[in-house]
C-alpha cells in the first residue's frame, strides 16, 4: 500500500522563517498611535516587546534566521508530518487527495509552540524575568507556559473566562508547567474590575484578557507581553508549517489546488499558506487559499476593514484589520481559540488584496465533521481546527459533485484531547449554532476609532 505519511529528516527543520511582507504588492498600513493617530516607531513598543521581536515585526526581509536555540527545541518535534487522508477520501467516496498538515505532535499539542519558544527565547536574552499573556482555548497559554519553563521564566496567563470553565485541563497543564493563571475579566487588574463593576457576569473575551495581560506587563519592568497570534512577528513564526509542507509535497509528487486553514487571530492560518502564497505572489502559482472562521464570531467575511484596537481595555496601538468592533464579546463556543474580535493585520491585507478567500461555518457543522475524520483517520482535532476540517470536506464533496480530481491540503493545528467536554456536550446535543449577532456588533462598530473617518 502507498505509504500516506510523508516525513523530512530532523535535519530539515527550516532554518529561516519566511516574511511574506517581502512579496506584497502592497504594503501593509502602518500600526498608529492611539493618542496622536500618527504611525509609532520602536519606542512605542519596547513596554511591551523586546527589541528583536519589534525588529521582526517590521521587517521586510524574505527570511529571517531562526536561533540555534530555538532550533533545538524546534527539534523535538519538528518536522511535523505531512498525512493524506485515505480512509477520510474513502468515506466520502471523492476523487479529491485530502492532506493535512498535523501539528498535534508539539508537547502542547498545537502549532502555538512555534511561536511560543522563540518569544520566550528574545525576551530571555533581552533580560524579562516574566511573561504576560491571554489565552482563549488555553492552546497559546499552554504553550508559553512551557516555553518560559524551558527558558526559565514566569508567565502569568489571563484565560477567558468561559474556557476557564470549560476547560480545565489546559489549565492544569498551565499549571504543570509552572504557569499562573486567572480568569478574565479579573480584579486583579484595573481593565478586569471595571469591566466586572458593568458586567458581573460577562464570560470574558480575548480582546479583554489581552487589556489584562498588557496592563500587567506595562506596570513591570521586568515583565514582557507575549501574544499568541494577530502581529506579524508571531505569524513570521508559524511559517515553518508551511516551508515544511511545500517540501512534503515535492515528496507526494503533488501540489494543493486548495490550501485551508482556520482563522481567530490568524497564526496558524499563516503558518500553514504564506509559504504558498508567497509563491503565488512571486511565481504566479495558481492556488485557492480559504481562511475559515467560527459564524458566531466572523470578523473576516463581517467585519469591516478598519483601523481598531487589539484590545477591548484600548491600551494597544491601532491596527488596520477586519474587525466586529474592540468591545464586542462573541457567543461562548467551545472554539475558545477563534473568539477573537479582529484579524490579523496580514491575513485581513491579503483578503483585501483579493488572495486569499473567507468563509464562516457553524458549531455543529465543525463538530460533525471533526467525529467523521476522528472516526476515519484517528485523531481528534481541537475545535478549532475542526472548522479547516469542515471546509476540507465541504471542498471534497464539491470535487465529487463536479465529477473532478483536486488535491486539498488542510491545516490540522491541533489534537483535541484536552477538549473531550466539547464533544461529550455535542453528542449529548448541548451544543447549538449561534447566530450572526449584528446588533451586538453593530454596536461595536459605532466605537471605531476616529482615524476611520
Amino acid at each position: 500500500m502507498e505509504t500516506t505519511k510523508y516525513l523530512l529528516p530532523e535535519n530539515n527543520i527550516p532554518r529561516n522563517w519566511y516574511n511574506i511582507a517581502a512579496d506584497l504588492p502592497e504594503p501593509l498600513a502602518p500600526p498608529l498611535h492611539p493618542g496622536t493617530g500618527q504611525p509609532i516607531g520602536p519606542a512605542d513598543l519596547a513596554p511591551l516587546f523586546p527589541m528583536a521581536l519589534i525588529q521582526q515585526e517590521v521587517s521586510t526581509e524574505r527570511y529571517i534566521a531562526i536561533p540555534e536555540e530555538v532550533l533545538a527545541v524546534y527539534s523535538q518535534w519538528r518536522p511535523s508530518p505531512l498525512i493524506r487522508a485515505r480512509r477520510l477520501e474513502k468515506a466520502l467516496d471523492t476523487p479529491a487527495r485530502i492532506y493535512y498538515k498535523y501539528e498535534g505532535v508539539s508537547p502542547v499539542g498545537s502549532h502555538k509552540a512555534n511561536t511560543a519558544v522563540p518569544q520566550a527565547y528574545y525576551n530571555k536574552m533581552e533580560g524579562a524575568k516574566r511573561l504576560a499573556t491571554e489565552t482563549g482555548a488555553g492552546q497559546w497559554g499552554s504553550a508559553l507556559a512551557m516555553a518560559a519553563a524551558f527558558f526559565d521564566m514566569e508567565c502569568q496567563v489571563f484565560m477567558v473566562k468561559v474556557s476557564y470553565h470549560q476547560k480545565p485541563y489546559r489549565r492544569g497543564l498551565m499549571e504543570t508547567f509552572g504557569a499562573s493563571v486567572i480568569a478574565s475579566p479579573s480584579n486583579q487588574t484595573a481593565v478586569g474590575r471595571a469591566i466586572l463593576a458593568e458586567h458581573p457576569d460577562s464570560p470574558g473575551s480575548l480582546g479583554i484578557a489581552i487589556s489584562e495581560a498588557v496592563e500587567v506587563a506595562v506596570s513591570d519592568a521586568e515583565t514582557k507581553y507575549a501574544l499568541g497570534s494577530v502581529l506579524n512577528h508571531v505569524l513570521l513564526h508559524q511559517t515553518v508549517i508551511g516551508q515544511e509542507a511545500l517540501e512534503q509535497m515535492e515528496l507526494a509528487n503533488d501540489y494543493p489546488d486548495v490550501v485551508i486553514a482556520c482563522t481567530g487571530g490568524g497564526s496558524n492560518f499563516a503558518g500553514l499558506a504564506f509559504p504558498f502564497i508567497g509563491r503565488k505572489l512571486r511565481d504566479g502559482v495558481k492556488t485557492r487559499i480559504i481562511a475559515v472562521e467560527p459564524s458566531a464570531c466572523p470578523s473576516l467575511t463581517k467585519g469591516p476593514f478598519a483601523y481598531d484596537f487589539g484590545d477591548t481595555g484600548h491600551l494597544t496601538p491601532l491596527v488596520k484589520m477586519n474587525t466586529l468592533g474592540s468591545t464586542f464579546v462573541p457567543a461562548g463556543i467551545h472554539a475558545g481559540g477563534l473568539r477573537y474580535h479582529g484579524m490579523a493585520p496580514m491575513v485581513s491585507h491579503l483578503l483585501h488584496l483579493g488572495q486569499i478567500e473567507a468563509v464562516a461555518v457553524n458549531q455543529l457543522e465543525t463538530f460533525a465533521s471533526g467525529v467523521k475524520f476522528t472516526r476515519t483517520e484517528g485523531i481528534l482535532p481541537a475545535p478549532e481546527a475542526n472548522h479547516a476540517v469542515a471546509i476540507a470536506i465541504r471542498e471534497a464533496l464539491r470535487c465529487k459533485e463536479e465529477g473532478v480530481s483536486r488535491t486539498i491540503l488542510f491545516n490540522l493545528s491541533g489534537h483535541g484531547n484536552f477538549d473531550l467536554q466539547a464533544y461529550m456536550d455535542y453528542q449529548a446535543g448541548k451544543l447549538h449554532d449561534y447566530e450572526y449577532p449584528a446588533e451586538e456588533i453593530a454596536m461595536a462598530l459605532a466605537g471605531l476609532p476616529n482615524v476611520n473617518s
